[in-house]
């Protein structure tokens, strides 16, 4: 399997109002195996992507790993969000992940 991103995102968790991510289950992609899932802050996945790091969403559809979106930070108004498009909704958005 050919690498997709420098992190994987398999899960995220919302703040109660559901605007900002609170954490993600991120995994490093070992390019031929999903790295063991640690929780990861919003604030550290904005540092690695401000550095060059790059992140992709990942889903499981018959017990395999399927790449999803990129994710990418978006600004809007000079409020930076987390977002798989480039939709202008002032909210993190990674998708149809599951949350935990």
């Amino acid at each position: 399997m050919e690498k997709w991103a420098d992190f994987l995102i398999s899960a995220v968790r919302y703040n109660a109002q559901k605007t900002h991510i609170d954490k993600v289950r991120s995994h490093k992609d070992e390019g031929d195996n999903v790295g063991t899932g640690e929780e990861t802050t919003r604030e550290d996945i904005v540092r690695k992507i401000k550095e060059g790091k790059t992140f992709v969403t990942i889903y499981k559809s018959n017990d395999k790993w399927k790449k999803g979106e990129d994710v990418r930070i978006v600004d809007i108004d000079g409020q930076e969000y987390i977002r798989t498009d480039r939709n202008r909704t002032k909210k993190d958005n990674l998708g149809e992940l599951p949350e935990f």
